[in-house]
Parts: structure tokens; C-alpha cells; sequence
């Protein structure tokens, strides 16, 4: 059982970390590397909706991790439109934000799986 545990914790960081991942690379993206506008622009703000599951997430609230599964491809889609639409630099942002929604994706879906699991008692 504790091996679980440990997946469970790791698979939970896995996902911390690629929502991180996420917000800090938005910021960057729209602030610094590859703005809309010069000097950064308000597409910044697409990066509030993923502060918020960083409390559910550090509080293993499973309903947090299915939810955010969903909400994920949205950030995907955007990022597939700008990885082909884009020039270089925003495009190289765009290509990065689809590997890191995947990473999350697989972690959030992971995540639950071994939860149920231990909830079932079929570990």
C-alpha cells in the first residue's frame, strides 16, 4: 500500500508541476518572449483560470484533478492553432504549451485512476 501512496504523491506532483509549468510559461509567453503587442498584452490573463486548481491539487481533491482533465484541452487547442498559425518565437511557446497540457492531462487521468483503485480496494 505504501508503494501506492508513493505513486500517488509523485503522479500529484507530476501534475503540480506541469500546472506550473503552464502558468509561468503563459505569463512569460504573453508578457515577455512572444507578446501580442510590444511591452506584453492583456492575453496574460488567460493563465487565472489555472491558479485556481493549484489549491485542490496540494489538497488531493480528486474532483480538482477530473475537472482540470477537461478544462486542459482548451490550453491544448490554443496551443496546436498557435504552434501552426505563429511565427517562430510565439510558435516555439505554443509547441511547449501542448507538451506540458499533455503531461498534465496524463497526470490528472493517472492521478484518479490510482485513487479509485485505492478507494476499491484493488491494489
Amino acid at each position: 500500500m505504501d508503494s501506492i501512496d508513493t505513486q500517488v504523491r509523485r503522479i500529484r506532483f507530476l501534475a503540480v508541476l506541469s500546472l506550473l509549468g503552464l502558468i509561468v510559461l503563459g505569463l512569460a509567453w504573453e508578457l515577455w518572449l512572444a507578446p501580442l503587442r510590444p511591452g506584453g498584452s492583456w492575453m496574460a490573463l488567460k493563465v487565472l483560470p489555472l491558479c485556481l486548481p493549484l489549491v485542490g491539487f496540494l489538497k488531493h481533491r480528486m474532483y480538482t484533478f477530473r475537472w482540470v482533465s477537461l478544462v486542459v484541452w482548451l490550453y491544448f487547442t490554443e496551443g496546436a492553432v498557435r504552434a501552426y498559425s505563429d511565427p517562430w518565437p510565439s510558435a516555439a511557446c505554443a509547441a511547449l504549451e501542448v507538451a506540458l497540457c499533455l503531461l498534465l492531462f496524463a497526470a490528472c487521468t493517472l492521478h484518479v485512476r490510482q485513487r479509485q483503485r485505492m478507494a476499491q480496494g484493488t491494489v
